[in-house]
């Protein structure tokens, strides 16, 4: 379950992504699986050869995409999730989620 974003923020992530733009969306979130994470970003584009550049620039696999239909997406988490957002600029992601 999602925290910590509002539906105005979710509905332009999805936009993004469905107009090809690579875009991220980070928010609260628990996963017994992964101890010690509380947040996740979400880096989004409808345009998988688009997504799987953008993800090979960070050393991510493209089997890493979760295929979704609408909106496929890199989960970033723990030290890569702040690696990531520090190096595309993403400020106020660190802030906001204490990354």
């Amino acid at each position: 379950m999602a925290f910590g974003i509002d539906r105005n923020e979710l509905k332009k992530w999805k936009k993004d992504v469905s107009n090809g733009k690579v875009s991220f969306l980070t928010h609260y979130w628990m996963d017994a699986r992964f101890p010690g994470c509380y947040s996740v970003t979400k880096v989004g584009c409808n345009d998988i050869e688009k997504l799987t550049n953008w993800g090979e620039t960070h050393n991510l696999q493209p089997q890493w995409i979760h295929r979704d239909p609408n909106y496929p997406h890199f989960d970033l988490f723990g030290d890569r999730q702040k690696r990531i957002l520090a190096e595309e600029g993403k400020w106020n992601q660190i802030k906001k989620f204490n990354l």
